[in-house]
């Protein structure tokens, strides 16, 4: 556990607000739109760059990216063009001064010695605001690419604590240590320097099976789970329910999901936006190679095909949130009220849909009382 003051501050900098913003997949071209239209998000850096120099101006809290290797296909190869993300992360931690960025890092496709060396390297750029979100790696055609080896489901958690045990080892005051275990026979491991002010990074982990979960509650600070506005209700159990089994092991942890924003003064300003981008110009090649990739079958028979199709055109999971500013706040009041700490969202154009978000929904955040008074520079 962490126990420390600067431990605390680090936390309770990542706790100012009751309910967390921070944009998923930037680093990623499209983002979370599968969608053809050629002013689609290209993820290049100078987007990434204006984006985490904005979202640091206005008050978003943290930048959390996806970590791919490799594009899915179809016509537009939906996330075919990737930053990497520890890389990613100190670049623009680097040219920011709030906001918590975080690394995606697979276990497996990463040694630890080097994972916890990049990784130091960016939480003493930012002076102790890089987050760390641990994988343990599911895409086969990824792995192949790698020539590793994807392990059974179980086992990947097994090797994922193994690979954290060492890194956090290393980020402590340990020195000329060796580490043995099943996976992992390190001789003399001499890490230096340590994470800024002597404590570990934040650490974040989306595992939705049992083991995934029992991993999360016992390693991080933050767990991440996709749920969707008809299964909220559900959710809420969920959230209790990870709360408490943290609790068993003397831990408190957050809990953050994620959703796609389609805001505007009307509402049916934004939802024409929504069906323009993702359902009249939806790259349907990208979304029938996803689908399988997530274990959804390619089934014409089955009532709800079309609907599963649809929602993978935006986003493949989270809840999809359209409307003006006040639909806007409502939803993510009605996230909050479920439990959650923390939402992860994606624009279609995350620099130019965020001024509109920061001038119109984050105060109303304010006067409902999930966000801290902004003491940030408006959106222009």
């Amino acid at each position: 556990m962490i126990g420390n003051a600067f431990a605390n501050q680090r936390l309770s900098g990542w706790n100012a607000h009751k309910l967390k913003l921070g944009f998923f997949a930037p680093n990623c071209s499209s983002g979370r739109s599968v969608t053809l239209l050629p002013d689609r998000w290209s993820g290049s850096w100078d987007q990434n760059l204006r984006l985490a120099q904005l979202a640091d101006r206005v008050g978003i809290d943290f930048l959390l990216p996806i970590g791919r290797w490799k594009g899915y296909g179809g016509e537009t190869d939906f996330h075919g063009s990737t930053l990497e993300t520890i890389t990613w992360a100190t670049a623009c931690l680097a040219v920011t001064n709030r906001l918590v960025v975080f690394g995606t890092v697979h276990a497996p496709l990463f040694h630890p010695i080097v994972a916890a060396k990049q990784m130091v390297t960016a939480d003493q750029v930012s002076h102790g605001r890089f987050g760390l979100n641990v994988v343990c790696g599911w895409n086969e055609g990824e792995f192949e690419m790698f020539g590793a080896t994807r392990r059974e489901h179980d086992e990947r958690y097994e090797f994922a604590q193994e690979w954290l045990d060492a890194v956090t080892a290393m980020w402590s005051d340990r020195e000329d240590f060796d580490f043995s275990g099943k996976y992992f026979n390190l001789k003399g491991i001499r890490l230096k320097p340590k994470p800024y002010g002597g404590v570990r990074p934040i650490i974040m982990n989306a595992g939705s099976s049992p083991k995934g979960r029992a991993f999360a509650t016992r390693n991080c600070d933050a767990y991440f789970t996709a749920t969707s506005m008809d299964t909220l209700d559900a959710a809420a159990g969920t959230v209790k329910d990870v709360r408490a089994f943290a609790r068993e092991q003397g831990r408190e942890i957050g809990v953050f999901t994620t959703a796609e924003v389609y805001c505007a003064p009307t509402r049916r300003e934004a939802e024409e936006r929504f069906r323009h981008v993702c359902l009249d110009n939806a790259d349907w090649s990208a979304v029938d190679a996803v689908m399988p990739l997530y274990g959804q079958k390619l089934d014409k028979s089955d009532p709800q095909y079309e609907e599963k199709r649809r929602r993978f055109a935006h986003g493949f999971s989270g809840f999809l949130v359209t409307g003006t500013p006040d639909d806007v706040a409502t939803t993510f009041a009605k996230v909050s009220a479920a439990g959650f700490d923390g939402l992860a969202f994606s624009f279609f154009d995350y620099v130019a849909d965020l001024p509109y978000f920061a001038q119109e929904v984050l105060p109303r955040l304010e006067r409902l009382g999930l966000r801290a008074a902004s003491q940030t520079t408006p959106a222009c």
